[in-house]
């Protein structure tokens, strides 16, 4: 099977993280990678021991680079994805397209234009357990789907400088979450009220932000969907869905380190769950890259820009709502 020369753009956390899942991905291999900061990019490519372009530009220019993984921070997405789009290269894009509706709308527009592909980073959707609370949501093992609840936690907060770029709580943290919802449902969200609160670091507050958020959405069908998000959950990244409906539900639970249990006078324990997104996702970022092999054969992306410019307006909503104290519609945000 030949394989496709995959140019990645930003080597930060969560470039690391791709480049070193892609030498394990069948049909596509870590052409080179780039980095605004040089080091960061000659370490990685050390390690892989692959080139390190000077520039995208450059590393767009290579003959062995046949797709871009953007995997830079938010606000370069859609100038690289119009540069891939120009030329003429499909692309990976990290989550969320943007922080801005009128700078997604440019990224869907300049794709269009150049008939290239862009999959974007919600890998949850390809997570065992989500899929299957989706597809049983969506094949009437439920079913009329009435409620879907999700909570996301992670296990500590991230970095503050991390806090004031990041766009909020809304459009960094719960946009997975709004996709999910959108995943489930499989209907728009047409209204958004929103709360959030600083339950556990001040100075997230004092950057503008919450760490604790909840959120209630509407979807076109009538389906209500429920959201909680916290910055800190000291027993482990805590990620769990529900669909409700008239036949029944069903839940994606958490997974643990190992399956075994200790019994005892006090009572039974269990080994903990994972810590990180890198450890509770690793099967669905390689499945999301299996995914995009199929993109680059001729499929279409299972993850559009669309969706991502659909997640980002209910993010901006949630903003709204939490800072105005009242439902939101996304017609609102999109007009």
């Amino acid at each position: 099977m030949s394989t496709a020369g995959i140019g990645l753009i930003g080597c930060g956390r969560i470039g690391q993280m791709h480049a070193r899942q892609l030498a394990g991905i069948e049909g596509l291999r870590l052409a080179a990678v780039c980095d605004a900061v040089p080091a960061a990019s000659a370490s990685l490519a050390a390690e892989l021991d692959v080139p390190a372009a000077h520039s995208p530009s450059t590393l767009m220019a290579r003959s062995d680079v046949d797709a871009v993984a953007i995997c830079s921070p938010t606000e370069t997405h859609v100038d690289f994805i119009v540069a891939a789009a120009n030329a003429g290269l499909p692309a990976f894009c990290e989550k969320p397209v943007s922080l801005e509706l009128a700078e997604a709308e440019r990224a869907v527009s300049a794709v269009a234009a150049a008939g290239t592909a862009v999959q974007l980073g919600f890998n949850r959707r390809f997570d065992p357990s989500h899929r299957a609370v989706a597809a049983a949501a969506h094949n009437g093992e439920l079913g009329e789907v009435q409620v879907v609840r999700i909570t996301s936690r992670d296990p500590e907060p991230p970095p503050h400088d991390y806090v004031a770029g990041s766009g909020g709580i809304f459009a960094d943290m719960m946009i997975h979450d709004f996709d999910m919802a959108r995943f489930v449902v499989g209907a728009e969200v047409v209204e958004v009220y929103a709360a959030g609160a600083v339950r556990i670091d001040p100075v997230i507050g004092e950057l503008g932000d919450w760490d604790t958020a909840a959120a209630v959405l509407t979807h076109t069908d009538g389906t209500i969907t429920t959201i909680d998000n916290s910055r800190q959950a000291v027993y482990g990244y805590d990620q769990r869905v529900e669909a409700f409906g008239s036949a029944g539900a069903m839940t994606s639970q958490n997974p643990t380190t190992h399956s075994a249990v200790r019994s005892a006078p006090a009572g039974a324990v269990a080994a903990p769950m994972p810590w990180f997104f890198t450890e509770r996702y690793a099967e669905s970022y390689r499945s999301e890259w299996a995914a995009f092999v199929e993109v680059l054969a001729g499929e279409p992306p299972p993850v559009t820009l669309e969706d991502g410019r659909a997640c980002l307006a209910i993010a901006l909503a949630a903003t709204r709502s939490a800072r105005e104290g009242r439902p939101v519609s996304v017609a609102e945000i999109s007009s």
